[in-house]
């Protein structure tokens, strides 16, 4: 049986990464996915980039640390990378903003790897998703990242925590950790957004109609996100317990469900 373990990982790996290649090879028309090329003024995404860069670093130090230790866990993120590059590739567009709809995937990634390695892995994603599909941009990729990698990371994961602390079982917590984690990337993109393009126009009124233009997709779609978040979650918990001990979601000893 043990001989069997590595396969199984294997053909994980190969799926993850064929469907990302068949989503790069298979692209016809690029959406203004995330927070868009050239909408962001130079002063707002250099600072973005200023807040996205010590979370990044400090991401690269925690995965040359616990991979120095663990051998597997390289491949662990790069699975989690592909999964989090595919299920942030379902854009639907939302005119008004400036930049579409989407699930994320990172308060499933945070629940499972930290927020640190979390954030490197959205900040990976984003790196070819902008580079090969035309969505986000380079010179947004700084705030692409603190929106989705760091709020969406610290949302999903600090709920999950509050609420496994306050002893919820595993799908609860799991759904509501994917819900938040949703909804703040969102919250984020629209603070980010109208503070970009407001110019000498008030803030709230600009940050309120982008949040309200989301709704009619991200709600519908966080509610999806954070069952899609329980569910592997809960799966993990039945079938490879020892899988969530060994990252710390659970303690040994701990009722996973």
């Amino acid at each position: 049986m043990k001989g069997q373990r590595p396969t199984s990982r294997s053909h994980l790996y190969r799926i993850g990464f064929l469907g990302a290649g068949l989503l790069i090879l298979t692209s016809r028309k690029a959406y203004a996915m995330h927070i868009s090329e050239g909408i962001l003024p130079l002063n707002w995404a250099v600072l973005w980039f200023a807040v996205a860069a010590p979370f990044v670093a400090y991401g690269l130090l925690r995965l040359k640390k616990i991979s120095s230790t663990d051998i597997s866990f390289k491949p662990l993120v790069g699975l989690m990378t592909a999964m989090v590059f595919i299920i942030s590739c379902m854009p639907i567009p939302v005119p008004t903003a400036g930049t579409c709809s989407h699930p994320c995937g990172t308060g499933m990634s945070a629940i499972l790897l930290g927020p640190p390695i979390s954030i490197l892995i959205t900040a990976a994603a984003l790196l070819i998703q902008a580079l090969f599909l035309s969505h986000g941009g380079l010179s947004t990729w700084g705030a692409n990242i603190v929106s989705m990698g760091v709020m969406g990371s610290f949302a999903g994961y600090g709920t999950f925590k509050a609420l496994r602390v306050l002893r919820v079982n595993m799908a609860i917590a799991g759904f509501f950790a994917g819900l938040f984690a949703d909804w703040a990337t969102y919250l984020g993109t629209s603070f980010m957004l109208a503070e970009g393009i407001k110019g000498v126009d008030p803030f709230m009124p600009i940050f309120t109609k982008i949040s309200i233009s989301f709704i009619p997709t991200q709600l519908p779609l966080g509610i999806l996100e954070g069952a899609m978040t329980a569910g592997v979650i809960v799966l993990l918990a039945k079938r490879r317990p020892d899988l969530l001990i060994k990252m710390g979601v659970i303690k040994a000893g701990e009722v996973a469900i």
